[in-house]
């Protein structure tokens, strides 16, 4: 089982928990922010999801949770401009984990007692690592992971085990060239092929 000290293993003592998950936002929305507006209806590596849809599944899985856990992120963002969405989006989340009490909210997870806060870092971290690629990929542009992202979603995969190719999480794997470098034997891993 993975921590919050896995999706951001140098950062857990240093700083709070919305620091934590606005550095997971920012690289999402810098990718966002680079996509031309005629490619938001490009076709992405998630079997039958646009660009803009990709977007919109990460901030509706986001919404969800939190509402889910009795806490309101208001009205949701239209879409029209997926980047613009996502800013308002994740400054409302980072906005509602600033108060301890949403963050350290304890509850029974699919893998045990857990917190909103362990949840959001841990699986939606995941999540906004992995549709970075996708939205990225779907665009004609190459994202390269830093290798303590590499590091952090192998653990996490890890750590989710059978449970990462679930429905709504991954698609079975794939297999990976013999000669594939890190990056590339991890999104194989995802279901997702970097050919």
């Amino acid at each position: 089982m993975t921590t919050s000290s896995d999706i951001a293993p140098d950062d857990h003592d240093l700083d709070d928990l919305s620091t934590r998950f606005r550095r997971l936002a920012d690289g999402f929305g810098d990718v966002l922010d680079a996509v031309d507006a005629d490619a938001w209806s490009a076709p992405s590596p998630c079997d039958a999801w646009t660009a803009r849809e990709v977007v919109g599944h990460v901030i509706d899985t986001q919404r969800d949770f939190f509402a889910g856990h009795d806490v309101d992120l208001g009205d949701g963002p239209s879409l029209d401009d997926p980047a613009a969405a996502w800013r308002t989006h994740s400054a409302v989340v980072a906005d509602r984990l600033a108060d301890p009490a949403v963050g350290e909210k304890a509850f029974d997870g699919h893998f045990g007692p857990t917190t909103v806060g362990e949840t959001l870092l841990r699986f939606y971290g995941f999540d906004m690592v992995a549709h970075r690629w996708d939205v990225a990929t779907a665009a004609g542009r190459d994202l390269r992971f830093t290798d303590d992202e590499l590091t952090m979603m192998e653990t996490a995969a890890d750590g989710f085990g059978p449970a990462l190719y679930s429905d709504g999480v991954c698609a079975a794997g794939v297999e990976a060239p013999a000669d594939a470098d890190r990056q590339t034997r991890l999104l194989a891993r995802l279901g997702r092929s970097a050919a």
